[in-house]
């Protein structure tokens, strides 16, 4: 029987090409290639453009990253300057 690696389904919420929008997208792909390369999928949601998407998630400020998969969902607010904060808040172990 075959394992299949798990690819981890991410969504990250913004309002508009802000410092701290695009702050937080480069962070999140940084870790992203860091701890999961390979196995992880960033879908980028603007606000501006699809306001009606944030009810779904009930996301309540921005940028706010949600993890879809695996489950539990989390989120995490704020610009994902905070690695550890970051890994931990994901549930990501960093390889050693």
């Amino acid at each position: 029987m075959e394992i299949v690696e798990q690819i981890w389904e991410l969504r990250l919420y913004i309002a508009g090409k802000t410092p701290k929008s695009i702050t937080a997208l480069n962070n999140l792909k940084k870790y992203c290639e860091e701890h999961l390369s390979g196995k992880y999928r960033i879908e980028v949601i603007d606000l501006l453009v699809e306001p009606q998407l944030a009810e779904g998630d009930q996301i309540f400020a921005v940028p706010t990253l949600v993890r879809k998969v695996p489950v539990p969902i989390r989120k995490i607010i704020g610009d994902l300057s905070n690695e550890e904060k970051v890994l931990v808040g994901l549930n990501i172990r960093p390889i050693n």
